[in-house]
């Protein structure tokens, strides 16, 4: 064992995973963390920043990640992690600044042996005032660069992508994490690797790497020709070339994993569903002003707040209209960043089938199945069927509690990612539990997508801390979650 690994005070105790991927690392200039979905690749990120920080290495990090994570580095990770003896300024980026906001962004810049850290959403470095910031912060500091779910910067044409491997230059340290490094292809990993040392796959460019690594063949749509990928080679030789510079984990190699890890995914709400929703926040306290409202009622009127945040919501004609949402994006994120098969839960039919419509666009049509209420009955057993055998092309199963929480087994997933919740405490543990059965011999990881500072986020705190929502809380109690 490494002597500096083996020596060094963690915070919260290592894995055996975690250790080794530390004694592969901790000292590297760049170096690529492809470890699956809860097997702790965050906390090995700030075990390698804390040990830099002490050898003197390092006095800056930049954290890179989606929006949908990028707030649980500051309020979570980082506060668990980061050992206590370390002084640190943690900052999280904000492309709205007040003047209370921009005396935080500009504590980044004081001089004093702190640990500076900003924490930054990819999207703001597709902006000229969030990579001239970030350029600011990693001048000013000896830094780590990191990029979390790095497959985010994986197309070579995309503004952001070219932005932060330019800004790269400025690091002496960088990092990469994702659990999926090839989401869609052996060429999403062009962009990651370049990110951590141009020419590091032995390529000056994507097209002579795509033309190694990919069979192509000449195609003509509406008269013009061009050039698509009809499948790979030499990956072999790809795989070796990662070997020197990554450290690849799955769950299943990993048999001291807690049971249960669950992660949350944070979303916000688009500039329609905010007005919606305060509208209709507004409209539901002037009718409970100074009236005793009945628990029913006010359950009523939470399940049309919940809906705004879900992207759908029912007109005075009775109608339900649609609405843009981060929600269904951040699933995709959360699909293409997992391994293997994955169950997904909604709680309204409107969502599922927006999900299986997503997910027939993105992944094929041959890639899931469903479960809910319009399945037909005689379609229900085949699809659990068709989940559950390991030559199926199937990965996904999409479903709602009310139908499919209760009885079957869907051992072939480890990961479930519930889309949106009931207020019903035993559907949700049943739901649980479909995973949790004779058969699974993985960790597994539970997934909440919800939309922070809204009753949807109420909602799974409460389910969480094992209230029944539906039977145990009162109207008056409701009333204040609105």
């Amino acid at each position: 064992m490494d002597k500096k690994v083996k020596n060094y005070k963690f915070k919260t105790k290592p894995y055996d995973h975690q250790i080794k991927a530390l004694e592969l690392s901790w000292d590297k200039p760049y170096y690529a963390y492809f470890m699956e979905m809860g097997t702790g690749k965050s906390k090995v990120l700030l075990d390698n920043i804390a040990m830099l920080y002490d050898a003197g290495k390092i006095n800056g990090v930049l954290i890179i990640s989606p929006k949908g994570v990028y707030k649980n580095w500051h309020d979570g990770e980082i506060p668990t992690h980061l050992p206590n003896h370390i002084n640190q300024t943690s900052v999280l980026w904000q492309a709205m600044v007040n003047k209370k906001q921009q005396k935080e962004l500009d504590k980044l810049f004081t001089t004093g042996e702190d640990l500076h850290i900003l924490n930054m959403n990819v999207e703001a470095l597709s902006t000229k005032k969030g990579v001239e910031f970030a350029a600011k912060f990693l001048r000013c500091h000896r830094t780590m660069m990191a990029i979390d779910e790095s497959t985010t910067i994986k197309n070579p044409d995309a503004k952001r992508t070219k932005h932060i491997c330019s800004l790269g230059e400025y690091a002496a340290y960088k990092r990469i994490l994702t659990g999926s490094p090839v989401t869609k292809s052996p060429l999403d990993l062009y962009k990651q690797c370049e990110f951590l040392k141009k020419e590091l796959l032995g390529h000056t460019s994507y097209y002579t790497f795509r033309t190694r690594y990919a069979v192509m063949k000449t195609a003509n749509f509406g008269g013009k020709s061009v050039q698509i990928v009809t499948g790979y080679q030499h990956l072999p030789e790809l795989s070796e070339k990662l070997k020197p510079f990554s450290y690849r984990v799955l769950k299943e190699d990993c048999l001291d994993l807690p049971a249960k890890t669950f992660v949350k995914r944070l979303v916000t709400l688009t500039p329609n569903q905010k007005k919606l929703y305060l509208q209709m926040k507004n409209l539901a306290l002037a009718q409970m002003d100074g009236k005793m409202m009945t628990t029913a009622t006010v359950m009523t009127q939470l399940m049309r707040l919940q809906q705004i945040t879900c992207g759908h919501f029912t007109a005075d004609d009775g109608t339900i209209k649609d609405l843009d949402s981060n929600r269904l994006p951040e699933l995709m994120n959360v699909l293409e960043e997992t391994e293997g098969k994955v169950v997904i839960w909604a709680h309204w039919q409107r969502d599922v089938n927006r999900i299986i419509q997503e997910i027939a666009k993105k992944f094929g049509k041959n890639s899931f199945v469903d479960y809910y209420g319009l399945t037909p009955m005689g379609d229900r057993q085949s699809n659990i069927n068709k989940f559950q055998d390991p030559n199926s092309p199937v990965r996904f199963f999409v479903g709602t509690t009310q139908t499919g929480g209760y009885g079957i087994t869907l051992t072939a997933a480890s990961t479930m990612v519930y889309y949106s919740n009931g207020y019903d405490l035993e559907k949700r543990q049943q739901s649980e539990a479909r995973i949790d059965r004779i058969g699974q011999k993985f960790p597994m990881t539970y997934i909440d997508i919800y939309c922070e500072d809204t009753v949807d986020a109420r909602i799974v705190k409460a389910l969480k801390k094992k209230v029944n929502i539906a039977s145990q809380i009162m109207g008056e109690e409701l009333k204040d979650w609105i």
